[in-house]
C-alpha cells in the first residue's frame, strides 16, 4: 500500500530519493575535505576509507529500508495503536517494519553502492577467492546486524515508550563511526563494538582482512569470516527481546 502509494506521485519521489541520495552523500563529502588536508587517515588512503564508507553506508541501508521504522514502536506503545496490530493475523514485527515503508532510501543504499565500486576500481588489491566471498558477505551480513540492533531498539521501547533517540544513537551513530578506520579510535571502544555491540563485523574485521591490514585488537585474520554466525546470534537474540516485548505489552490502559 505504502509503495502504491509513493508511487502515485512519481516526480516527488523521485525529487525525494535524490534529496536522501544528496543528504547521506555529504557525509563523505566532509570525508573528502578533510583529505585535501592530509595524506592519510589512521594510515587509511582516501579509497580505503570510501571502502569502508560505501559497505557500512549499503548495509546500513538495506537494514533501514526494512526495518528502519522501529523507531516508531515507542509511539504506537504510548498512544495505543500497537493493539490494532495485535488483533491482525499478522506477524506484528512485519507490520511495524511495513508501517509508512519509505522506498526513498534507496537513495542511501544507491550512494553507499556507487561510492563502494569506486572504491573497488581504485583499490590495488590481490583479489582472491576468500576476498571476492568476503564482499557480499560483509554487505547481507552487515545488513542483517544492523537489522537486528534495529529490532533490539524496537524492543526496548516496549519497556521505554520512549526511547527512538537511543536506538538512532546505535544505529545511526553506528553507522557514522564504521564510516572512519578503526585505527584513529581507542582499544576501549574497538573492543566495545567488537565484543558487546559486534558493530565490527560490519564492514572493519572483514575489509581489513580484504585490504591486508592487521586488527588494531590483534585479532586473527580470518575472524571477518564470522559475520555471518554473529549476524545470526544477533538476529535470535533480537527475535527473543522482540517477543519478550509483545508478552510485556499491557496497551496504553485507561
Amino acid at each position: 500500500m505504502w509503495v502504491r502509494s509513493t508511487m502515485a506521485y512519481r516526480t516527488s519521489f523521485l525529487i525525494m530519493t535524490l534529496g536522501n541520495f544528496a543528504a547521506t552523500g555529504l557525509d563523505f563529502v566532509a570525508i573528502t575535505l578533510m583529505f585535501s588536508h592530509i595524506g592519510s587517515l589512521g594510515g587509511f588512503s582516501l579509497p580505503e576509507v570510501a571502502l569502508l564508507y560505501g559497505t557500512t553506508s549499503t548495509a546500513f541501508g538495506l537494514a533501514d529500508l526494512l526495518l528502519g521504522n522501529m523507531e516508531r514502536v515507542g509511539r504506537r506503545v504510548r498512544d495505543g495503536t500497537m493493539d490494532t496490530l495485535l488483533v491482525r493475523p499478522v506477524p506484528v514485527l512485519a507490520q511495524v517494519a511495513a508501517d509508512r515503508f519509505s522506498l526513498r532510501r534507496l537513495g542511501r543504499i544507491s550512494q553507499g553502492a556507487l561510492l563502494l565500486g569506486w572504491a573497488l576500481v581504485r583499490l590495488d588489491i590481490d583479489w582472491t577467492a576468500d576476498r571476492v566471498l568476503l564482499v557480499p558477505v560483509m554487505l547481507l551480513s552487515g545488513g542483517a546486524i544492523f537489522g537486528a540492533v534495529f529490532v533490539l531498539g524496537g524492543a526496548f521501547q516496549f519497556w521505554a515508550t520512549d526511547a527512538s533517540e537511543v536506538q538512532n544513537s546505535v544505529t545511526y551513530g553506528g553507522n557514522t563511526l564504521l564510516q572512519y578506520p578503526p585505527t584513529i579510535f581507542a582499544k576501549e571502544l574497538l573492543r566495545g563494538v567488537t565484543f558487546v555491540i559486534p558493530l565490527a563485523f560490519v564492514n572493519w574485521l572483514p575489509a581489513l582482512h580484504i585490504l591486508g591490514r592487521p586488527d588494531p585488537l590483534g585479532l586473527p585474520g580470518w575472524i571477518g569470516f564470522c559475520a555471518p554466525l554473529v549476524a545470526a546470534g544477533c538476529g535470535a537474540l533480537a527475535g527473543l527481546a522482540w517477543r519478550a516485548g509483545l508478552r510485556a505489552y499491557q496497551s496504553t490502559g485507561s
